[in-house]
C-alpha cells in the first residue's frame, strides 16, 4: 500500500509539472534598446531576467513561485505561437523616443490575439503615461475589449519625498486581498464601455486596473507598468505593499487561466 500511494503521489507531482501555465511576456512590441558598460548594444526594459530597477525579474519570481513557468515571444504574436501561452503581457509598447523602428500593433495583430483571448487566453495590457508609451496603436487592441488608456496623468509624483501621491488604498479589495496600500505613479486612466469593468480606482475615482471577460478569456488593463523592480524591491516607505499586490496580481491571473 506505502508503495502504490508513492507511485500515485509521483504521478500526480509529474502531472501537476506539465500542466503549468505558461505566462509569455512580449519581446515584440516593447523592444528597447541600450548601450552596457562594454559599449554593447543590448536589450532592456520590462525583462524577466533584469535584474536592474528596470527588470521585470521580481514580478516573473511571483509567477514561477505560484508555479508557472516564464517563457518570452519576440515576434508578432499568432494564435498558433500563443497556443501554449495561459497569460500573454504585452508592456508599454514602444514610441519612436524609444525604438527608431518601432513594432506598432496592426489590424492582424489585433485579430490574432482577440482570436486567442476568446479561446480562454489570459492578456494582460499594461500602460504608461502618455508620454512614455505608443497609445494610440495599443488602444486598437484594447478597444476591442471595451477599454481605453487615457492621455492623461493620474497620480503624478514629482520626486521621492511625495511617494504619498502616487498611494492608492486596496483594503478591501478583492483581487488585493493581502495588500492595503500600493504605489503606482503618473498612470493613464482606463476608459470602459460595453463588458469593461473597474477593478480598482484612485483616489479621484479614476480607473486605474479594468478587466473584461471576452469569449473563454479575460484582459486585464493597467495603467501603468507599475511591478518592475524599483518599486517592488523594498525600497518604497513602509505602508506600501507593492510586492504582496504583486503576488495578489498574480495569483489572480493564474486563477482566471485555470484550465488554459
Amino acid at each position: 500500500m506505502k508503495l502504490k500511494l508513492t507511485i500515485v503521489a509521483l504521478l500526480m507531482s509529474a502531472g501537476l509539472a506539465a500542466s503549468a501555465q505558461t505566462v509569455t511576456l512580449d519581446y515584440y512590441f516593447n523592444h528597447e534598446v541600450h548601450k552596457n558598460k562594454a559599449g554593447q548594444q543590448e536589450r532592456f526594459h520590462y525583462l524577466w531576467g533584469e535584474k536592474q530597477n528596470s527588470g521585470f525579474s521580481t514580478f516573473g519570481a511571483s509567477f514561477t513561485t505560484a508555479g508557472a513557468q516564464l517563457d518570452s515571444l519576440d515576434q508578432a504574436p499568432t494564435a498558433d505561437n500563443l497556443k501554449n501561452t495561459a497569460i500573454y503581457i504585452i508592456v508599454d509598447p514602444d514610441t519612436k523616443k524609444e525604438n527608431p523602428n518601432p513594432n506598432y500593433i496592426q489590424p492582424k495583430d489585433v485579430e490574432e490575439i482577440t482570436k486567442w483571448v476568446k479561446k480562454g487566453g489570459v492578456l494582460l495590457m499594461m500602460a504608461n503615461d502618455s508620454a512614455n508609451v505608443e497609445l494610440p496603436h495599443f488602444n486598437t487592441l484594447a478597444a476591442k475589449f471595451g477599454m481605453h488608456f487615457n492621455d492623461d496623468l493620474q497620480n503624478h509624483v514629482i520626486d521621492d519625498n511625495h511617494f504619498e501621491d502616487g498611494a492608492v488604498k486596496t483594503t478591501g479589495n478583492p483581487v488585493f486581498a493581502t495588500s492595503n496600500k500600493i504605489f503606482m505613479k503618473d498612470v493613464c486612466s482606463i476608459g470602459l464601455t460595453g463588458p469593461a469593468t473597474s477593478v480598482l480606482k484612485n483616489s479621484n475615482g479614476a480607473t486605474i486596473i479594468a478587466s473584461a471577460k471576452y469569449g473563454k478569456g479575460t484582459v486585464v488593463a493597467v495603467g501603468d507598468p507599475w511591478l518592475y523592480n524599483e518599486y517592488v524591491n523594498g525600497r518604497l516607505p513602509a505602508g506600501f505593499e507593492n510586492d504582496k499586490a504583486a503576488n495578489d496580481l498574480v495569483h489572480w491571473l493564474l486563477q482566471l487561466a485555470i484550465g488554459k
